[in-house]
């Protein structure tokens, strides 16, 4: 009995019960929080607030990889406002320079010095202004006065975006993201998934080892 307790198989059935003893343990602490939400509702910078606070945030390679989403964001901002002034009929003090920035050839991915100084005078334009003031009307990013007001720094051509540039980012959250951070003596694992639809079928296996009313995930999921 001793040589057989002893043999290869039985040291490897210990060591996987043992891992298994430990999984039971981390998934016994862990708190799964799934952020549903329409699109544009805020889930993302949700998630972006967690990894901020409770863990070391991000690193400077992946803030850079968020510059061209910065860049976008600003061009994009812009755009919605002069759209936003041509529905709701408000005259722009240099409409010249609205209709160009509305074409689809202004903008190729880079924040120019050009670019940001002409959306600069944009957003001093009364019309503009005007417009800004019944953003409840129509869709704007929230950070987009936030990215007006810093459209020189986001310009310049050694930006690497900081951890509140890329709180205030915006882009259309696809598949599923999960952030995982301690609080105390919790694990939570945070997923954030598209608020379309079409991505809902994408998360609902996340949760497959949930035992307290699957029922409400599947109704959810059918909605």
């Amino acid at each position: 009995m001793c040589g057989e307790s002893r043999s290869p198989e039985a040291v490897t059935a210990r060591a996987i019960e043992k891992e298994l003893q430990q999984d039971k343990k981390r998934i016994a602490r862990e708190v799964k929080l799934l952020l549903l939400g329409a699109g544009e509702s805020g889930k993302s910078t949700i998630a972006k607030q967690m990894r901020i606070i409770h863990t070391d945030g991000f690193s400077e390679q992946e803030r850079d990889s968020f510059k061209g989403i910065v860049h976008n964001n600003v061009v994009a901002a812009m755009r919605s406002l002069v759209w936003a002034a041509q529905e709701l009929n408000i005259a722009l003090d240099n409409d010249e320079l609205g209709a160009k920035i509305l074409d689809s050839e202004y903008f190729v991915g880079t924040l120019t010095p050009q670019i940001a100084n002409e959306i600069k005078t944009l957003w001093l334009d009364s019309g503009i202004q005007q417009t800004f003031a019944r953003q409840a009307e129509f869709q704007l990013i929230d950070s987009a006065s936030y990215l007006f007001e810093n459209i020189d720094r986001i310009a310049s051509a050694s930006y690497t975006p900081s951890e509140q540039d890329v709180l205030r980012s915006r882009v259309t959250t696809t598949g599923i993201v999960e952030t995982d951070f301690d609080v105390d003596q919790a694990h939570f694992r945070m997923v954030d998934v598209g608020g379309q639809r079409s991505e809902r079928k994408k998360w609902i296996h996340c949760f497959q080892d949930v035992t307290e009313n699957p029922e409400r995930l599947s109704r959810i999921h059918s909605e």
